[in-house]
């Protein structure tokens, strides 16, 4: 009896599945001919198009960062290919290991710092300077983990209300370098840098500490680590020796210039391992390999800007004038554009940094479309930056024991560390109330045991369903943070709760709760390879 149960619900999961992809493939298709048909229509009227290089077409870089990017890879990839090339022959000419290679690399990095910001670089190394001597000298107070907080949230919020600060502010006669504060915001950049600050503070205190990592049973528990290789998680955890928490090799870590301006975000434990020993899990081919899919995704990318100008309706008030159903077309391929957007500028410098020798988390693990849950989505965005607030925000503060605490705590200070703007704490703020449920549901779930074929498809249903609503409050939260603002979210929902909006509403929900069954389908076939 229970075979041919388990029969029939396997039959019903094989119908099911080819439904569900009958569906997406007809959700997909009157999502592209609307797209293509918007972005024609709309287009004498939306800014930041330039004329495109693939045939007559109009190219969307209304984005200021991906414009920025886009313009300056040819230099960049000139500039980081000297830089690597410089670095490795210096390493295998003279055998230098962490301290030699320290001091290659900050030389580097100076250079490369001094040309983005030129005399504005005395900013980023005071500021460096003053915090290493305030960990080496208050490392072993009672409170040195809240001053250590306290102070690099402070040089955050004075960095950005003072725009960088001026010269002339600080001595007159020093005036005159205002004129030569280079190319690049070196404040915008220094983001990166207070959170490798607070890194390195954590790492040397915690590096004076009794471990509570146990490396032996690590090891023979991962699969990485037991093959002879050595896993991130084990370099992230493993201390490295007192003596390397020296100030070359801590300003070496702040301004690695390929990581500087975006990441990924990597310990400081991890850095100097790997500046010693250089990374061996990814061979020369394998490392070739993901630089050829990083220009595939470009030519996406490309594609994509060409044929859909998403972004140049997000920053004009065309979609105010649009259907309920294009509002829901613009959103869903602005949150498109913003991953495959953020996938290529940090898969292009953790490639850079891969061949220097360093290796640091994927920040992209997953598609975005492949996420149907608040935590699964946010593991696999900025993957470096969450571990990074795991680490050492999230498990300080208590873990998961007070869960639904740390969130808010967690996801305030990601907002004010992206920028001083309401939108985003407001997104922050949707995202943590978003949580709540999630988490309440993920509690009945995992309460709920399924004893029968009917109990598991009733499981299934009941995680499609939450799966769908998760996704409609992410999309809310983002539109909010990253389009319309506050401001506009009682438009959105009075346009989404009128008369025409409401089947639009239906099918959005409809769409998010077949994305998830398919994600389901595609967890199983996971499980069932491992």
């Amino acid at each position: 009896m229970m075979n041919k149960s388990n029969e029939s619900l396997s039959l019903w999961k094989r119908s099911e599945l080819v439904i569900l992809i009958l569906y997406a493939l007809s959700f997909y298709a009157i999502v592209i001919r609307r797209s293509l048909q918007l972005s024609q229509d709309n287009s004498w009227r939306l800014r930041g198009l330039q004329p495109g290089w693939i045939s007559d077409w109009s190219n969307d870089v209304s984005d200021g960062q991906w414009r920025n990017f886009r313009g300056n890879l040819p230099v960049l990839t000139f500039v980081f290919g000297i830089f690597i090339l410089i670095a490795n022959t210096l390493r295998a000419k003279y055998c230098l290991k962490g301290k030699g290679m320290s001091v290659v690399w900050l030389l580097i990095s100076l250079s490369y710092l001094s040309y983005l910001h030129e005399a504005c670089v005395l900013f980023v190394v005071s500021i460096a300077f003053i915090n290493f001597l305030l960990i080496k000298r208050l490392f072993k107070t009672k409170y040195f983990l809240f001053v250590l907080w306290m102070i690099n949230i402070f040089w955050l919020l004075c960095n950005r209300i003072y725009e960088g600060y001026l010269f002339s502010n600080i001595w007159q006669r020093l005036a005159f370098l205002d004129s030569y504060r280079g190319s690049f915001r070196w404040h915008i950049c220094f983001n990166f840098v207070i959170l490798r600050m607070i890194s390195f503070g954590y790492d040397y205190y915690w590096a004076h500490q009794k471990s509570r990592f146990d490396q032996k049973k690590h090891i023979q528990q991962c699969s990485i680590c037991s093959s002879g290789k050595i896993c991130f998680h084990l370099l992230q955890e493993r201390s490295v020796q007192i003596h390397e928490y020296s100030f070359s090799m801590y300003l070496c870590y702040l301004t690695y210039a390929p990581l500087y301006i975006a990441g990924p975000i990597i310990s400081f434990n991890a850095f100097a391992s790997q500046l010693d020993m250089p990374q061996k899990n990814n061979s020369l081919c394998a490392v070739a390999w993901y630089g050829a899919r990083w220009v595939l995704c470009l030519v996406l990318m490309e594609l994509m800007t060409h044929l859909f100008h998403y972004n140049a309706f997000a920053i004009s008030d065309s979609w105010q004038q649009l259907t309920p159903f294009e509002v829901f077309i613009i959103g869903y391929g602005v949150l498109n554009f913003m991953w495959l957007k953020f996938l290529l500028i940090w898969r292009y410098f953790r490639f850079w940094s891969l061949i220097g020798g360093i290796e640091t988390p994927e920040n992209m693990p997953k598609c975005i479309n492949n996420c149907y849950n608040l935590e699964s989505f946010w593991k696999n965005w900025h993957a470096s930056f969450n571990k990074w607030l795991v680490r050492y925000m999230y498990i300080p503060l208590g873990g998961s024991q007070r869960k639904l605490l740390n969130v808010w705590v967690v996801f305030t200070f990601v907002a004010i560390w992206h920028d001083l703007e309401w939108k985003l704490l407001s997104w922050a703020w949707l995202t943590c109330l978003f949580f709540i449920p999630e988490l309440l549901v993920k509690s009945a779930v995992t309460a709920f045991k399924a004893k029968n074929v009917f109990g598991e498809f009733i499981l299934r249903e009941f995680s499609a369903v939450s799966g769908a609503i998760t996704i409609t409050c992410l999309m809310v939260a983002n539109l909010v943070g990253y389009v319309i603002g506050p401001s506009g979210l009682n438009w959105l929902i009075s346009r989404f709760l009128q008369k025409e909006g409401l089947p639009i509403l239906g099918g959005m929900f409809t769409t998010f709760y077949v994305g998830t069954k398919l994600m389901l389908h595609i967890r199983e076939a996971e499980q069932r390879r491992k």
